[in-house]
C-alpha cells in the first residue's frame, strides 16, 4: 500500500553518523517526513575473483555495530531506519515509491562500485526524484580548495603545504533537533547477524590492539580517552610506529572509514586540546595523518578507476605474479620473514594491523615477492576493520611503485624488524607455536 505523506530519504553508506552530517541536516530542515535507509548489500560479502570474501567477519561485525548505533541515534531524532538485506538496486526503488520520496540525500561517491549502484537505483526510480549529494568525508572540503581536482598535486608534501596554507577547515555542522514523534514509521527491520551475511562468528582475540566496538558513541569514548583522559595525544608522534597495545596510535581509522566519525570532529577536538592542554608536534602530527587521508581521496577523484588498475596511476608495465600458493604463504604468515608473518597473523586473527606493519607487508608482497599488488589490496579490503577504498588502494599503489611515491622506496623488512621490534615482543606474541 502506498503512503500518501511526501517524504525525503537519507541514504546512508560510509557516513554512519548523525553528527556533522550535511545531508541529514538538510533533510531535517525540509519540512517533510524524513526516512533513513541502509543496505547490507549481498555484493559486499560475496567471494572475490581472488578466492576470499570481499568483506570478512571483522569488518562486517564492526559494520553491524555501527549501523546499530546509527539506528539508535536516528530513533532519538524520531527518524526510522530501513535496514535492507538486499542490494539497494533491487529494493530501494520500492521504498522510494511506497513512501512517496521526493528527495534523496546521499554522500557523494566517485569510485566504480558505488557509482554503478547509484546509477542502477536512479534508472529504476521516478525521474521526478531529486538527488542531492554532499561531500561528507573530507577534512578539506572540495568547495574550499583553491585549485581544481585535476590540479591536485601528485606529491603529498606539495598537497599538504598548499592545503595548510590556502584551505580552511569548515566548522562542524550544528547539532540536530528531534522531529515530532509522528515522523516515525512502523518498521520491522532487525539488524543482521554475521550468519545472515554468510559469515562465521568469532570471539575477540585477547591480543588484539583494536578491541573496540563500532558506532559513533564508542568512537567518541575512544577520542575522550586518547585526548582528555590519558593525554596520549601529547605523545602521538613518538608512539605512532608502535606495534603492541591499544594506545600506540589513536585507532580512529575504523570509525573514520565507515563514517561513524568525520575528520572534522577529530580536527576541531585537536584544536580544542591544543588550546586547553598543549600544542606540540604530536598534536600537529595527527592532523598531518588526516591530511594524508584527504590526499588519497583527492588522488582517487583525480585519477578515477586507474587506482584499481595493475599499472596504477603511473601506468607502469611491471611483471607481476599471481601464483596462488605464494599468495597463501603471505596471507597465512608463512614467508621466510618473521616480521611479515607476525603482522599477517595479527590481521588474520583480529582484522587489525599497525601502519608500520602494513607498509612492510605490502612492500614485501609487491617488491620482494613481485606479486600482483591488487591481490594484496583486495585481501586488506577483506580483512581490515578500517578498510577505506581510497586510502587502501592509494597506499598499495604508493608502496608498489605504481602510485605517488616519487622515490619508489622498498622496505628492508629485516632492518625494520630490528628497529621497531628489536626485542621481538611483537613477533613472539603472534608467532607462538600454538596459535589460538
Amino acid at each position: 500500500m502506498s503512503e500518501s505523506i511526501a517524504s525525503v530519504l537519507v541514504w546512508f553508506r560510509n557516513d554512519l553518523r548523525v553528527e556533522d552530517h550535511q545531508g541529514l541536516q538538510q533533510a531535517l530542515a525540509s519540512q517533510k517526513r524524513v526516512i533513513a535507509y541502509y543496505s547490507f548489500s549481498p555484493k559486499l560479502f560475496q567471494p572475490t575473483a581472488w578466492g576470499f570474501k570481499k568483506t570478512e567477519k571483522y569488518r562486517a561485525q564492526f559494520l553491524i555495530e555501527s549501523v546499530a548505533a546509527l539506528k539508535t541515534a536516528l530513533q532519538e531524532l524520531n527518524i526510522s531506519l530501513i535496514i535492507d538485506l538486499d542490494a539497494a538496486e533491487d529494493s530501494l526503488v520500492d521504498y522510494l515509491q511506497q513512501y512517496d520520496v521526493q528527495t534523496v540525500y546521499l554522500q557523494e561517491e566517485w569510485t566504480d562500485e558505488e557509482k554503478k549502484e547509484e546509477i542502477a537505483v536512479a534508472s529504476k526510480a521516478s525521474s521526478s526524484i531529486q538527488w542531492i549529494r554532499h561531500y561528507e568525508q573530507f577534512l578539506f572540503h572540495p568547495d574550499e580548495l583553491t585549485f581544481s581536482i585535476q590540479q591536485t598535486p601528485e606529491v603529498f608534501g606539495n598537497f599538504r603545504r598548499k592545503c595548510e596554507k590556502e584551505v580552511t577547515v569548515r566548522p562542524l555542522i550544528s547539532s540536530n533537533q528531534p522531529l515530532a514523534k509522528t515522523n516515525r514509521i512502523a518498521l520491522d527491520h532487525p539488524l543482521p547477524h554475521l550468519s545472515d551475511l554468510g559469515l562465521e562468528g568469532f570471539e575477540t582475540d585477547a591480543r588484539s590492539a583494536f578491541p573496540f566496538r563500532g558506532g559513533t558513541q564508542n568512537a567518541i569514548q575512544r577520542l575522550e580517552h586518547y585526548f582528555w583522559n590519558s593525554k596520549k595525544l601529547c605523545y602521538y608522534k613518538n608512539t605512532r610506529n608502535g606495534l603492541l597495545g591499544t594506545d600506540y596510535s589513536s585507532k580512529f581509522s575504523p570509525w573514520l572509514a565507515n563514517g561513524s566519525l568525520s575528520p572534522k570532529i577529530i580536527y576541531w577536538e585537536i584544536k580544542r586540546y591544543e588550546s586547553e592542554i598543549q600544542k606540540n608536534q604530536s598534536t600537529y602530527w595527527l592532523i598531518f595523518e588526516l591530511i594524508w587521508r584527504d590526499y588519497f581521496k583527492y588522488i582517487s577523484l583525480k585519477h578515477g578507476n586507474k587506482i584499481f588498475q595493475l599499472g596504477g596511476i603511473l601506468e607502469r608495465d611491471y611483471r607481476w605474479e599471481t601464483d596462488t600458493k605464494r599468495f597463501e604463504q603471505w596471507a597465512e604468515g608463512q614467508t621466510p620473514e618473521s616480521f611479515v608473518n607476525a603482522n599477517m597473523v595479527e590481521m588474520k586473527k583480529t582484522g587489525w594491523m599497525s601502519n608500520r606493519g602494513r607498509q612492510n607487508v605490502a612492500s614485501y608482497f609487491a617488491k620482494d615477492m613481485k606479486m600482483d599488488w591488487r591481490m594484496g589490496a583486495a585481501y586488506f579490503e577483506s580483512l581490515l576493520l578500517d578498510y577505506d577504498v581510497h586510502s587502501n588502494y592509494g597506499n598499495w599503489m604508493y608502496v608498489s611503485g605504481v602510485g605517488n611515491d616519487p622515490r619508489d622506496r622498498k622496505f628492508d623488512v629485516r632492518w625494520q624488524a630490528e628497529r621497531y621490534d628489536a626485542k621481538r615482543k611483537f613477533q613472539n606474541l603472534w608467532l607462538q607455536k600454538t596459535l589460538f
